[in-house]
């Protein structure tokens, strides 16, 4: 049983940051039922049900929330949940009869996560966006690429699950601890814009003592120093480079054969151009197996660019069971780990109605009560 055994939570389906945040929550171990709207939005892009990895270890049922008998069901869970979770535009479950008023005149002890890209106030609290708009706001974006093309869009990462499900995941349990204290629940404004800026503090703090120039690809975590960057090689593939030490750049520039360049010059930013040029030409002299062969072993901090298959592959992914197998598909395991309470993944449900009859039954719901919400 994971650490999270015997939370209940209900969780009104969204894409991106509440997918996540309910799997995250779900694989530790929380009783979680998703409701879903049967004409929920998407995101452009049909993702068959199977492949939908971030719907697993709970059930997914569809729930018309403008109907009666639909808020019914989600005000009678929230009796006897510990927390309810939602992703829509500020203004939405209020509309429907759920807003965090309504939800918690059933249990004061309810904590009410609202997940959000703007946040539930400020003047772009009710437009529209998505992760790139979020980090661009927040000022993560800038940073991100070369200095002389626009950024690129990154993987969603920063903004849909670092800014956003990680922070209304760690909003929801600190307020559940609080709540076991207080015997009282709280709303939970989590916003992307404030996850994202929470999470360049230390870039703010750079900033302030004249450590961080504003010009992208000139500072030491962007691109601009030649000991933290990638590399192409020669088979047009790439090393990720970041030694940031001078230990670490010694024997970097050993393993490559490089004897001009001194690693006591490694913070001269004057001499970072012609630095760089000499690695590059060093990394397009091999593949980029041979040179992660070489390199394999040594405190260099240089170690290949995978793709998602190689990644699954890898040995120390392997070793660890980075990876799991669930439904004959292969997928990020649960994480972080416990020594003692492990997480624990699963396919969601092939019959989600029986899944959610099962948890509604171990919350307290009778089989007649249930009857009468679920079908």
């Amino acid at each position: 049983m994971g650490p999270l055994h015997g939370i209940r939570i209900v969780e009104i389906a969204g894409i991106g940051p509440t997918q996540m945040c309910g799997m995250l929550l779900a694989d530790m171990g929380a009783q979680i039922i998703r409701l879903r709207r049967p004409a929920a939005a998407d995101p452009g892009v049909d993702v068959p049900d199977r492949f939908n990895l971030m719907n697993r270890s709970r059930p997914t049922i569809d729930v018309d929330l403008r109907s009666d008998e639909g808020r019914k069901l989600v005000l009678q869970l929230c009796e006897k949940a510990d927390a309810l979770f939602e992703g829509f535009r500020p203004g939405v479950m209020e509309r429907l009869g759920l807003g965090p008023d309504d939800c918690m005149a059933r249990n004061e002890r309810l904590v009410y996560g609202r997940m959000t890209g703007w946040g539930q106030d400020g003047p772009l609290a009710d437009r529209a966006g998505h992760d790139t708009n979020y980090i661009a706001i927040a000022g993560a974006l800038h940073g991100i690429g070369h200095a002389d093309r626009p950024p690129p869009l990154p993987l969603n990462l920063i903004g849909d699950f670092g800014g956003g499900a990680l922070y209304l995941a760690l909003g929801l349990l600190a307020a559940l601890l609080e709540a076991g204290r207080s015997k009282k629940g709280q709303v939970v404004d989590a916003a992307m814009v404030d996850g994202t800026a929470s999470m360049l503090t230390l870039f703010y703090g750079l900033l302030a003592g004249g450590l961080w120039s504003e010009r992208r690809q000139s500072n030491l975590l962007d691109g601009g120093a030649p000991f933290a960057r990638c590399y192409v090689t020669r088979d047009n593939r790439f090393i990720a480079v970041c030694a940031l030490e001078t230990g670490f750049f010694a024997a970097l520039l050993e393993a490559l054969a490089i004897d001009d360049i001194d690693p006591a010059d490694q913070y001269d930013t004057d001499k970072w151009p012609a630095q760089a040029e000499i690695l590059a030409s060093a990394f397009r002299s091999k593949t980029r197996d041979e040179w992660s062969e070489i390199l394999n072993g040594l405190d260099a901090c240089a170690t290949p660019v995978l793709t998602l298959s190689e990644a699954a592959a890898h040995e120390h992914a392997r070793a660890r069971g980075t990876y799991v197998d669930i439904g004959g598909i292969r997928q990020p395991g649960p994480a972080p780990r416990f020594s003692r309470t492990a997480s624990e993944a699963s396919a969601a449900p092939r019959d989600p109605g029986d899944a959610a009859r099962r948890i509604m039954l171990d919350w307290g719901f009778g089989e007649d009560e249930i009857q009468q919400l679920l079908y």
